[in-house]
């Protein structure tokens, strides 16, 4: 079953928040297969100020993030809600940045599980700007004791 969340319902489900919330809308999610999320990218966004002036970029850590708040709302639909409490980003490996991403830009981040065995969880992650590639990575996630 594929579902779609709006902002409000993001809101309930992570706990980051302004500057901080990386998903604007959940296009598509399968509970314990994948997810399709959305950011919108904006000139407004703080960290334009600084990185860099005259020609915006947006941090690769922080399309990273995306990446990693897009899985973390997979692994909440696939298990409890509840498990937002006792979630832990753990590590990050085969991260490739192919292009850059600007102010105007929509991204997409692709989500899916690869692996899930007792507390650990294994998902490949990529970013994308109309249809093109511009961020990849494996992503790995540790679920904590009970909350």
């Amino acid at each position: 079953m594929k579902q779609r969340y709006d902002i409000e319902k993001i809101l309930t489900r992570l706990p980051h928040r302004y500057p901080f919330l990386l998903v604007d809308r959940v296009l598509a999610l399968t509970p314990g297969e994948k997810i399709r999320a959305l950011k919108n990218v904006t000139i407004n966004e703080p960290f334009f100020q600084g990185h860099f002036p005259g020609r915006p970029v947006m941090p690769g850590v922080l399309i990273i993030e995306g990446m990693v708040q897009a899985g973390g709302l997979l692994l909440m639909e696939s298990e409890s809600p509840e498990i937002a409490l006792r979630l832990c980003f753990s590590g990050v490996d085969q991260v490739r940045f192919r292009a850059p991403v600007i102010p105007g830009d929509q991204l997409i981040f692709d989500v899916e599980m690869v692996k899930k065995r007792s507390r650990m969880v294994k998902m490949s992650a990529a970013a994308f700007v109309d249809k093109r590639c511009v961020a990849e990575a494996k992503l790995m996630a540790l679920i904590g004791g009970k909350s």
